[in-house]
Parts: structure tokens; C-alpha cells; sequence
């Protein structure tokens, strides 16, 4: 995957998902602020003809497309649409998703079976457009899992089931473009918890309002992560130094992390509120970040790390020379 070769942002056309709040949105303003031509996609066509107006109006070129993620025909009309604007497009993020709160025996099957819908095969048919198109002109498929993409909570068992499948989707899908020799990076996007709207746009079967357990970190460090991976294959990427974190915690000691998520993991997502119904009605679009207070990491030495392993290795170079030239000066 490394020989493949990416445009500069600047030259690119890219397709987002979910682009009406959260990380979506904070990708969609930061991908039009770096120079790329945008084509948003999303349900809700009042908040995609607000974000379009305010981007086009910075000089931006934005442009947006109705589609549902559970609709083959809509998906496919978003990629027919950047074609038909632009001539094509460059990178492809699947980011479009959502969760479910509850018991897994108290959360209704339909339910776990629509946010699969949207989930799981919403980004296997934005995979499967995108790909169609891509193998052909290259580019960057980048699909959005999660930490827990490699570890499991309780209380969104839907929600992890999914994630676990796209990861799995997603490496069988690169696995399969290296054998075409097609020049499609695929990248995987793992994010710690991250203060957008997801616990306002989740459904929730519990008898308080849950929340994200700490730490959380700003939607903008997604959107860099993805962004370099629109630029610089990447098999995948940790957002947030959470992830990685719980991730070998799970591998190194699985008992003991199960004990630990088992006992706390159920506290660690809930509030003292009393619960104000099941269903996602309380959407609140064009918002990046979730109206409720936390304390929010607003970048991840971890991920800029990952990102940028050079300046890592200058800077840790610099400081041990730095270090070496004290101890001559007091010796």
C-alpha cells in the first residue's frame, strides 16, 4: 500500500459521509479549509444546504448530495453526483454511524438490526461504490471504526458487534485490492472516545443518561487523522492515546481486563439523569461537538506520533542531545 501514491488536499475531490455534525462535519471543514473540493452526504437536507452555503461562502468549493446509507441507490447517487460536479473523486470516508444503549436482551432486534443497516453495510456499500470507481483511478477508501473495533464494552453490544465487523470487512477488502495490484489505500480510522453528538444521537434503553467515559478528544483530531490518510496510505490509525491504551490492556492481560470492564465499564457510561426516552429524535445537526461541558483533549500527542514518525524521531533526538549537553555542562 505504500507505493500507492495520493494527491495533495488541494487537488483532491472528496466524498464524506455523515457530514452534518460530529466528526463529518469537523472533516468536511477542515478538507475545504485545506483546499479540496467537498461533496457532503448525509440524510438531512435542510443542515447539508446550511454547511454547503456557509464553506462556498469562505471560497471553498462544497457541494452536497442527499443519501441514506441503508439505500444502495442513494449511495451510488453520491458518488454519480461528485462525478457528474467534479469529474470524480480522490478519497471516500465512510463515517456515517450511530449507537444503541441497553442490556443486549432489552434492546429491541429491529433496532440492532437498523443500525447494522447503517453501521456495518452502510459502509459496505459506500465501500463497494467507492472501490468501483477508485480501482480504476486510484485513490483512498478511509472507513471509521472505532477502539472498539478491537475491544468490547458493555451496553452498546450492537454498536461493538458493528465495528468489530467492519474492521473486518475492511482488512479483508485491503487484502483483496493487493492481490488486484489495485491503487486504493484502505484505511481504518480507531478513534477514543471523542466529544461529538454520538451519545445525543444514540438510542438508549437505560433508565439514566449514559455518557462517554474519559478521556475525550476533539472531533479536529479525527478529521487530521483522516485527512493524512487521504494523503499518506495508512493501514489504520488510533485516534487519542485511549485507544491504544485499552487495546493492549485487553491483549496483555484479558482477564483482568474483563474484570475491570465487567465491574466498571457499566458506572463508566452513566449518569445520574434520569433518562428522557428511547428514540434519537433529539438530533441537534451542524454541530461538531456535543453541547454538554467535559474536559476535551483538543490534540493527542499520541496520534500526531503515529501520524508523523520523523518528527517524532528529530524531536526525541533533539531532547536526548539537549539532555547529553546539561550533563556535560554540570560535569
Amino acid at each position: 500500500m505504500s507505493r500507492i501514491k495520493l494527491k495533495p488536499l488541494n487537488e483532491q475531490v472528496i466524498v464524506i459521509t455523515g457530514a452534518t455534525s460530529g466528526i463529518g462535519l469537523a472533516t468536511a471543514r477542515a478538507a475545504a479549509k485545506a483546499g479540496a473540493r467537498v461533496m457532503l452526504a448525509g440524510r438531512d437536507e435542510a443542515a447539508l444546504k446550511t454547511i454547503t452555503v456557509d464553506l462556498n461562502a469562505t471560497g471553498a468549493q462544497v457541494d452536497y448530495v442527499i443519501a441514506d446509507m441503508r439505500d444502495t441507490a442513494q449511495v451510488q447517487a453520491a458518488a454519480d453526483r461528485a462525478i457528474q460536479r467534479y469529474g470524480g473523486f480522490d478519497t471516500w470516508v465512510n463515517n456515517a454511524g450511530g449507537s444503541i444503549y441497553g442490556r443486549f436482551d432489552e434492546v429491541p432486534m429491529e433496532e440492532q438490526q437498523d443500525l447494522f443497516d447503517t453501521n456495518y453495510w452502510g459502509i459496505v456499500r459506500g465501500s463497494t461504490v467507492a472501490v468501483a470507481y477508485l480501482r480504476q483511478h486510484g485513490g483512498a477508501l478511509i472507513n471509521l471504526g472505532s477502539e472498539v473495533s478491537d475491544i468490547a464494552i458493555p451496553l452498546q453490544s450492537a454498536y461493538v458487534a458493528s465495528k468489530h465487523a467492519v474492521k473486518g470487512f475492511t482488512d479483508a477488502l485491503r487484502l483483496e485490492l493487493i492481490d488486484e495490484r489495485a491503487p486504493v489505500s484502505v484505511t481504518l480510522i480507531k478513534p477514543s472516545g471523542i466529544h461529538t453528538l454520538f451519545v445525543e444521537h444514540a438510542r438508549n434503553h437505560l433508565d439514566v443518561e449514559p455518557k462517554l467515559p474519559s478521556p475525550l478528544y476533539s472531533p479536529a483530531v479525527v478529521a487530521d487523522a483522516i485527512l493524512h490518510a487521504a494523503v499518506s496510505p495508512r493501514r489504520s490509525i488510533y485516534v487519542g492515546g485511549a485507544a491504544p491504551g485499552n487495546v493492549a490492556f485487553a491483549r496483555l492481560a484479558p482477564r483482568l481486563f474483563d474484570t475491570f470492564m465487567g465491574r466498571l465499564g457499566v458506572r463508566m457510561q452513566s449518569t445520574e439523569r434520569r433518562t428522557r426516552g428511547t428514540d434519537a429524535a433529539r438530533r441537534s445537526e451542524l454541530l461538531e461537538r456535543s453541547p454538554h461541558k467535559r474536559y476535551v483533549h483538543e490534540s493527542s500527542l499520541y496520534t500526531q506520533a503515529a501520524l508523523h514518525p520523523g518528527w517524532t524521531a528529530t524531536l526525541t533526538l533533539g531532547a536526548a542531545a539537549l539532555g547529553l549537553l546539561a550533563w556535560k555542562r554540570r560535569h
